[in-house]
């Protein structure tokens, strides 16, 4: 038709992939119950870390009661990345676990729609705060109980009662030096992400 504008499209014309989507996840819980190492065991990238060696400035303040071979601790945060299938990117943010730097925790949580807390059986008051920061800000996280040498003394449920945790919270045994291990930490957090998403779009 005269005067008609047309716009040709190519058959070889490429189309270009979406961008995968990404989603911020916090590792929290309390000093030197493994959150850097289930960063850097699950990151398909080299892990940014943030770790200064333990001083005798800081034995007044820093608990090391059943972690003496600890030598260094997070001053800010660890940080990952792990691609779950094309479309899905994860992006790990590890919380620093001494009290004293628990300021930074508020910050880290901005934008993060899920969280891991991770316990440590021979010092499970310590993970308690984590519980309640998570619990307090209404973020969905689940707890994952690292097997220190692979070792479980305790089943979940006798861990679930001893936290205190509500039948919805998952709790998990894990071992945060496995890639595979980590791994599927993390894959039950996006399942029930998905599944609370899914209810609530249906309701």
């Amino acid at each position: 038709m005269a005067g008609s504008e047309r716009v040709a499209t190519s058959p070889t014309a490429t189309v270009r992939p979406t961008a995968p989507d990404a989603v911020k996840i916090l590792v929290a819980g309390g000093f030197g119950v493994g959150k850097t190492t289930l960063v850097g065991s699950v990151s398909e990238i080299a892990p940014l870390r943030t770790e200064e060696p333990l001083t005798a400035a800081g034995l007044d303040v820093d608990d090391l009661a059943g972690i003496e071979e600890k030598r260094a601790t997070t001053v800010a945060l660890d940080f990952g990345r792990i691609s779950i299938g094309q479309d899905l990117v994860l992006y790990l943010f590890g919380t620093p676990g001494q009290q004293r730097f628990w300021f930074m925790w508020n910050d880290l949580a901005i934008g993060a729609l899920g969280a891991v807390v991770l316990v440590d059986v021979r010092r499970p008051e310590s993970s308690f705060a984590a519980i309640d920061f998570f619990e307090r800000r209404g973020i969905p996280f689940v707890v994952a109980v690292n097997g220190f040498h692979g070792r479980h003394p305790y089943p979940a449920a006798e861990i679930r009662d001893a936290l205190a945790l509500p039948e919805h919270v998952q709790v998990l045994l894990c071992d945060a030096r496995e890639r595979a291990s980590s791994r599927d930490v993390l894959l039950a957090l996006i399942d029930q992400l998905i599944e609370a998403a899914s209810g609530a779009a249906a309701s």
